[in-house]
């Protein structure tokens, strides 16, 4: 998949290769997921966009004819007059410095190409993926399992991760999302941002799918989830918490149920040297608060070469964990899928 467009650029887009002829592309299903992804009243950015997908080729009538998929978003909702400063002044925990560093022509608008709107063709790109994995019984959902000092302790079934779409916060249920929402709230009035958990998972994935070593099935999860701007940390199953169990503990028991192999627990998360065992895909992905606040902070001057203050005015997300959401989701349908077309398993039991 190759991207294309900056945040106040006309568009943005994305081109996606490998889809098989014949896979049905839904206007209306990629029309739902987008809307996933805008922010909401109150704890979301003011920006308003329309987000309306345009499949520009590779799809003459309704399913996808084996050549590269182009999908363009053009921008309607852009003021760049707040970034002009920070090609002086960069924000800091922002990719402007290393930018500007970087790139000789980089332009701060919106924050170009590193800007959190460029998730919006992911989204798109995933409702395709969706699609195609749906049709061999392979679903995705995910949820907002903490936000900011709000964390759900529960363990969530795949139709509570699904039924987060129903909250705007994306939580699991009506109560953590009214204080997840006033988490955010906030912080939003100290003109601050938090950061958050997302948790995803994936069921269906035939057992033994998966590449090895480079291509394995969590190396291409991880790598997906941290092309997510603001990404942090990706863990599977149990994660770090594993590494305080006894191998007796940790190591997830075979069975036999209804003639298929499952496993007592869970946590690998559903991954083992690389490939499905069978069970689902389970992962967490950690994003770091907002970055672009209206709270004083230090930063330099790089035209004087000196200290100096900055403050960040414009329509930002106090928190963009609600949102990413169903980034998540997409960028994890879009491994699995290039998983499974790329390595499925040679035997089935």
């Amino acid at each position: 998949m190759h991207l294309f467009g900056k945040s106040h650029a006309e568009c943005i887009g994305c081109i996606l290769e490998g889809v098989p002829a014949g896979t049905a592309i839904d206007p209306d299903y990629i029309e739902r997921q987008m809307a996933l992804r805008k922010p909401s009243d109150g704890i979301g950015t003011p920006r308003k966009e329309k987000d309306q997908v345009v499949i520009e080729y590779g799809c003459p009538s309704g399913t996808a004819d084996g050549s590269p998929l182009l999908m363009t978003i053009y921008n309607g909702n852009k003021d760049s007059s707040a970034y002009a400063k920070f090609a002086r002044t960069p924000r800091p925990g922002h990719a402007d410095l290393p930018a500007l560093f970087r790139f000789r022509d980089y332009d701060v608008a919106g924050g170009a190409q590193f800007s959190g709107r460029m998730t919006a063709p992911l989204v798109a790109a995933g409702a395709v993926a969706k699609t195609f994995l749906r049709e061999k019984g392979i679903e995705v959902a995910a949820f907002s399992r903490s936000i900011g000092g709000v964390c759900d302790t529960a363990d969530r079934r795949f139709d509570e991760m699904r039924g987060s779409e129903n909250h705007p916060t994306r939580a699991a249920d009506a109560d953590l999302d009214q204080r997840m929402r006033d988490e955010i709230i906030s912080a939003g009035r100290d003109g601050d941002s938090v950061g958050g958990v997302v948790e995803c998972m994936v069921t269906g994935i035939p057992l033994g799918t998966g590449g090895m070593w480079f291509d394995a099935l969590d190396v291409s999860v991880a790598r997906m989830m941290f092309s997510i701007p603001a990404v942090k940390g990706v863990e599977f199953g149990k994660g770090f918490d594993i590494t305080r169990m006894r191998g007796s503990e940790s190591n997830d028991a075979y069975r036999i149920s209804e003639g298929q192999i499952v496993t007592a627990t869970n946590n690998m998360g559903g991954v083992v040297g690389g490939m499905s065992d069978g069970m689902p895909l389970v992962f967490r992905v950690a994003f770091k608060p907002t970055p672009s606040i209206s709270r004083e902070q230090d930063t330099v001057d790089l035209r004087s070469k000196e200290d100096a203050k900055v403050s960040v005015t414009g329509r930002h997300d106090p928190c963009i964990v609600p949102r990413a959401v169903a980034v998540v989701e997409a960028m994890a349908a879009l491994a699995v899928m290039d998983q499974v077309l790329s390595f499925p398993p040679e035997h089935t039991f």
